[in-house]
């Protein structure tokens, strides 16, 4: 895209990057936003069916407007701001979480040599922009100067950490087995993987209970339920973001289903094959990589919402206890279990 900008319309290469880099951004984040709003409405149907009920069926053929009403209705209130808040913090906090939501996007390969910034570094890359959700949340609820918000960002905080360190763990293994910190050498490692023939991570016998611990703690580090003790009602009334209103709200909301959305795309990146077909079959490469990594997508999505609808919430104790007593040692197990074996195998 820069030679286009910088050859083909003879903008010269700095201004040519310059372009193709703000062109690129919006390729992503525009799409990645409409698809938001449309993943809000899948979730409220997919709840819905489960429920036995119709879930939105008025605004728009079928309910499809339903989300752009409910942000045009978020859009017209009133932002109330509380007096005793710090206004400024208060007011940072959901344009962080919002932000911090994209920026990970910039890594993702969405097809062969179509990703934002290929560096070697992608998944160390991820693994920094994902952290810093946190800050987000810890801000709003302390800016709030309430201590129902108070209480949800402590939690969050803990729980953040906690699955983040397994999360760490597990992909060592990965990057062990794939050779590569890059997210598009992750994907071409698993070609043909499986037999020479199944392109995926998940199947392989010694990553696939990394595949089930790294979906599991993919929920609760986007504090999906069982996992959502940040937004747990009977005790936090509606967590760290109980004292926003308006824009500020749907920010938080935005920045939620953002991160839910990658990590769905790092379970199908990292595990799954990404943009490449399932089988390593030469007909199945005529369907574009992206159509394959969006239906991967959808599926990891599909298994969010089900979770959510099925499975009743955790005891805070528990959710430490599974972070901290049960994932951590198993994941830092498999660390020396995969290291081990590809010594003796792959490098011996």
């Amino acid at each position: 895209m820069t030679g286009f900008f910088a050859d083909t319309l003879g903008m010269g290469y700095n201004a040519g990057w310059f372009t193709a880099t703000i062109v690129g951004i919006l390729l992503i984040a525009l799409p990645l936003m409409l698809s938001v709003a449309m993943i809000i409405y899948a979730d409220r149907k997919i709840w819905a069916a489960m429920a036995l009920r119709r879930g939105p069926n008025v605004v728009g053929p079928f309910g499809l407007l339903q989300s752009f009403a409910d942000g045009l209705k978020v859009f017209l209130k009133e932002t109330i701001i509380p007096s005793s808040a710090n206004r400024g913090l208060f007011l940072i906090a959901p344009i962080l979480t919002f932000t911090v939501a994209l920026v990970a996007w910039a890594v993702i390969p969405f097809g062969p040599n179509m990703v934002l910034a290929d560096i070697n570094v992608g998944l160390l890359y991820i693994l920094a922009a994902s952290s810093l959700g946190v800050y987000g949340i810890i801000m709003a609820g302390w800016a709030s100067n309430s201590k129902y918000p108070f209480y949800s960002a402590l939690r969050a905080a803990a729980q953040m950490v906690s699955y983040e360190v397994s999360i760490g763990f597990i992909l060592i293994s990965v990057v062990l087995w794939a050779g590569t910190f890059n997210m598009g050498g992750i994907i071409d490692a698993q070609r043909g993987n499986i037999f020479g023939v199944v392109s995926a991570f998940g199947l392989n016998p010694l990553l696939f209970p990394m595949a089930v611990m790294f979906l599991i703690s993919s929920m609760a580090e986007t504090a999906r339920a069982p996992f959502d003790l940040t937004e747990a009602e009977s005790e936090l009334v509606a967590g760290y973001q109980t004292e926003y209103s308006s824009m500020s709200f749907a920010l938080f909301w935005l920045g939620e289903y953002g991160n839910v959305l990658l990590m769905c795309a790092l379970n199908a990146v990292l595990f799954w094959g990404g943009w490449l077909p399932p089988v390593d079959w030469a007909p199945l490469y005529m369907v574009p990589g992206i159509i394959w990594l969006f239906a991967k997508i959808l599926v990891f999505f599909f298994i969010f919402s089900w979770v959510k609808a099925t499975v009743p919430r955790y005891r805070y104790d528990q959710l430490m206890r599974l972070g901290w007593k049960i994932f951590l040692p198993i994941s830092l197990f498999w660390v020396f279990l995969v290291s081990g074996y590809l010594m003796l195998t792959r490098y011996s």
